[in-house]
């Protein structure tokens, strides 16, 4: 599964479990953060806005 995330004014193509590195958010290392998800893909279905 691959997704389309924006934080922080920046768009990240991301993986699950992988470890993002976001500038210019406060918090410490390994803090959860609110994505907005713009795009998944899960075996070749595609949802907006998911």
């Amino acid at each position: 599964m691959v997704a389309i995330v924006k934080v922080a004014g920046q768009q990240f193509k991301v993986e699950k479990d992988q470890t993002l590195y976001v500038p210019r958010v406060e918090g410490n290392a390994g803090d959860k953060l609110d994505l907005e998800v713009l795009l998944v893909d899960a075996n070749g279905k595609l949802a907006v806005g998911a």
